[in-house]
């Protein structure tokens, strides 16, 4: 049976030129390899040594991209290696078959979703009226399943994303503050979910995940084994679980540690 490996993108294993954390001399930097184009300007970056490890765990195992981008967003990034069969985005919210949506999934997120949390509409609503336009730079609506902000890190007030945090978690969302993003997603929205149904599809035996944010807990948490780098929200907040490992490497440089470890979990030897 074939190993799973559900990970996260950015800031996990792709990274925008302000996330790459390129501390080393300019002379020892590593080769970089833009992975995605947006309105003709490269946006995300992997190693060259990321990429080639990228390809050999393709081989190897089914790789599952899996990450809170929208279709549209997922869909302009091109990765090395194999293209994968499945892909996970809008934290959860669509299994990509292939490229495309499955539609019985997103009917069963949305079911959900309608059972058991407030309506988007409330959460936008509230957000559009409590947001500061001081540091709020766009309001945005993710494949109409949850909404984000994107803001100036240098003038919010993160005082009120812990107050925006207490009035989400009495409805049913959770919030996450990730880079210049402020996500609000309903707290069945899950990659976890996801990534099992794409494991019961594949007759997966081992599940391996890899995950920076907030987000990707509840992903890291169902995974038999998980990775996080050294930044990020659940680095910031010392998160750790038995099954996750804490890794050092902070920008991409830990993307390309991330592979390493999920290659050699998910490689021949593993049942060794």
């Amino acid at each position: 049976m074939p190993a799973l490996v559900a990970s996260d993108l950015d800031r996990t294993l792709i990274y925008s030129a302000a996330a790459l954390a390129l501390t080393m001399p300019d002379a020892r930097a590593p080769r970089l390899l833009c992975v995605e184009v947006h309105e003709s300007r490269p946006l995300s970056y992997m190693t060259e040594t990321a990429a080639q490890l990228l390809t050999d765990l393709g081989d190897t195992a089914v790789f599952v991209p899996t990450t809170t981008r929208t279709r549209k967003q997922y869909l302009r990034i091109n990765l090395p290696g194999p293209a994968p069969t499945y892909a996970i985005c809008a934290n959860g919210g669509h299994i990509l078959v292939d490229g495309v949506s499955d539609p019985d999934w997103h009917a069963q997120v949305t079911a959900r979703l309608a059972e058991q949390c407030a309506p988007l509409a409330e959460v936008q609503e509230h957000l559009l009226r409590a947001a500061d336009p001081v540091w709020v730079r766009k309001h945005r609506v993710a494949d109409d399943l949850f909404a984000y902000l994107v803001v100036e890190r240098e003038l919010l007030d993160e005082d009120w994303v812990k107050e925006l945090a207490v009035w989400a978690e009495n409805r049913g969302w959770t919030v996450s503050l990730q880079g210049r993003k402020i996500y609000a997603v309903p707290k069945p929205l899950t990659k976890s979910a996801a990534m099992r149904e794409v494991a019961r599809r594949t007759g997966a035996d081992l599940t391996l995940a890899a995950g920076d944010s907030l987000l990707d807990a509840d992903l890291l948490l169902a995974a038999d084994q998980g990775w996080r780098p050294g930044h990020g929200e659940l680095a910031d907040t010392d998160w750790t679980a038995p099954a996750v490992r804490a890794l050092p490497e902070r920008g991409v440089l830990a993307g390309e540690r991330i592979l390493r470890e999920l290659l050699a979990a998910a490689g021949p030897g593993r049942c060794a």
